[in-house]
């Protein structure tokens, strides 16, 4: 009977071990952490550095120093740092064209918010998206505003009609803008100014 209770205190060791060897890469990444920031706060005090730089750069270096705790964590549960490194890339890889995809919706949401809160024109007034300064651009009044696109009515200069404009938001704060308020407007097709 005694020898089958042998192994099993060191079946025990292992795991506690393994628990002990966590603990202290967890302590040695909140440590490393706080020492840099450390670091970084008697910079900020010795140097003339703006608050603007050091925050971002402590958040950054905290992420990086308890990511990398993290990741030596995983590796000693049993966890491939080829797997992990592979899963990582993988995400970041997505994440980035998945960005870059939505990166025009996401601006022309943006430029809509800016456009109702700051509002550089409203519905009524007549804008002209000025490409150069001999060249003139879209010109016409605003008919609608939605989260994408900015519709102008532009009236033809023979008097044959309308055409309706779907301008992108972002287009509005890459290029210089033309405004006259509602009423104080000549008719869009008279050529005057």
């Amino acid at each position: 009977m005694e020898a089958l209770q042998l192994p099993l205190p060191a079946q025990w060791i292992e795991p506690i071990w393994v628990g002990v060897q966590i603990l202290l890469i967890l302590l040695a990444g909140y440590f490393t952490q706080r020492f840099v920031a450390k670091c970084l706060k008697r910079l900020g005090e010795r140097y003339p550095f703006p608050p603007q730089l050091l925050m971002p750069l402590r958040g950054g270096l905290r992420w990086l120093i308890m990511g990398s705790a993290l990741i030596v964590v995983l590796e000693r549960l049993g966890v491939s740092a080829t797997v992990l490194w592979t899963a990582l890339s993988g995400f970041v890889a997505v994440a980035a064209v998945a960005f870059f995809a939505m990166w025009s919706v996401l601006s022309n949401l943006l430029c809509a918010i800016l456009i109702f809160t700051v509002g550089p024109f409203r519905l009524g007034d007549v804008v002209e998206l000025v490409d150069t300064v001999d060249k003139p651009g879209v010109k016409g009044r605003v008919v609608a505003i939605n989260l994408l696109y900015t519709t102008l009515i532009e009236v033809e200069e023979a008097g044959t009609g309308s055409v309706m404009v779907q301008v992108p938001n972002s287009l509005f704060f890459q290029r210089s803008v033309r405004r006259w308020r509602g009423s104080d407007v000549l008719p869009v097709g008279s050529g005057e100014q």
